[in-house]
């Protein structure tokens, strides 16, 4: 690893560095975006038998906020019961834009990741080039520095590309399951809010 990182010369490193930070926005991700941590299982059949029961606690409503973020939501929508449907929704809609900014967070670095790192490979192959031109001379050139400029140009432009094609296929992964997520959390609110209105009319 060594010699490897000593042949592509310095602008290896900041490939190096981009890919550690690309590894923790993935990592992280990967551990937030969990079903079980996003959306528990049996949380809107609670959050359901908490409104039906009218057991609106502070207790009970932190309880359910606290697990996860639909269950946030859905804490929201029984907090709010007592309000008119229009005040309740932007209630909802307010707390809604809170969990997708904490849902995304992080994914636009990784976009921006998947943009940088082929052009800093091309930056690390330009400064091979240079040392490529630094090296020629008609009476005759030096083989090492030409040789230790074209192994820059080439570990630099394909660290780059190995950095960039992970983190875009993550970026549209999280993407995706974040707008599962998002959409699964939008019916079970509206459900939930739908029933308390229903209620409320009765």
């Amino acid at each position: 690893m060594q010699d490897i990182i000593h042949a592509a010369g310095w602008p290896i490193w900041l490939l190096i560095a981009t890919s550690v930070i690309t590894l923790a926005i993935i990592i992280e991700r990967l551990v937030a975006l969990r079903a079980s941590q996003v959306m528990p299982k049996g949380l809107p059949e609670q959050a359901l038998e908490l409104v039906r029961r009218q057991q609106d606690e502070p207790e009970a409503i932190l309880r359910l906020a606290r697990g996860s973020a639909m269950g946030r939501i859905l804490a929201e929508v029984a907090t709010q019961r007592q309000l008119d449907d229009a005040a309740r929704e932007a209630a909802i809609e307010a707390v809604g834009r809170d969990v997708s900014w904490r849902l995304n967070r992080y994914l636009a670095g990784l976009a921006t990741i998947s943009v940088v790192a082929p052009l800093l490979g091309l930056f690390g192959t330009v400064v091979g080039m240079i040392d490529i031109f630094g090296a020629y001379d008609p009476s005759g050139g030096n083989p090492a520095q030409l040789a230790h400029g074209i192994s820059v140009a080439l570990y630099n432009t394909g660290f780059g590309i190995l950095i960039a094609i992970p983190a875009l296929i993550f970026h549209r992964y999280f993407r995706a399951r974040v707008e599962y997520f998002l959409h699964t959390m939008e019916r079970e609110a509206s459900a939930l809010s739908r029933l308390i209105s229903r209620r409320g009319a009765a």
